[in-house]
């Protein structure tokens, strides 16, 4: 494989990656330029697939998680998606909620919920606030408990 291919596989996998964030497909790029090098020096194809392989697998190895370990700790919050973008969220109970059953309105939509904690029931109209998720059920407890914690 001609060197040039490795760089432009390499530049899709940069402009996927500034997509996805995950340092993976940066990782792979580092091992797609060493392949480009291997192609440079005149090695053949299974050089360069080894040399993808063996800095790929180093990159995310000892770089990525020492990456990951620094974004994190510059103290910028990450940004929860998903069901857990939820959690402290306040709701409205649907159908009284229990330990076992019930339901809440959360951000526009029905959830099945539990109360967080046992031989709390919670009437139909009060407000809650999503302690965690649990699958597909909000675990919630009454607004003025969060108050006060």
């Amino acid at each position: 494989m001609d060197w040039y291919w490795w760089l432009v596989i390499m530049f899709a996998l940069v402009a996927i990656e500034a997509l996805t964030l995950d340092l993976v497909l940066f990782m792979f790029a580092g091992g797609t330029l060493a392949a480009g090098i291997a192609s440079a020096a005149g090695l053949d194809l299974t050089w360069q697939v080894v040399a993808f392989a063996v800095v790929s697998a180093v990159l995310l190895a000892a770089l990525r998680p020492f990456l990951l370990k620094n974004l994190r700790a510059r103290g910028e919050p990450l940004v929860e998606t998903n069901a857990a973008a939820n959690v402290g969220r306040e709701a409205i109970v649907v159908q009284e909620v229990t330990s076992t059953a019930g339901l809440v309105k959360l951000r526009g939509e029905v959830w099945t919920a539990r109360a967080d904690d046992d031989g709390v029931v919670i009437p139909a109209g009060a407000e809650v606030v999503v302690r965690r998720i649990d699958g597909a059920t909000a675990v919630v407890e009454p607004q003025q408990q969060s108050a006060g914690a």
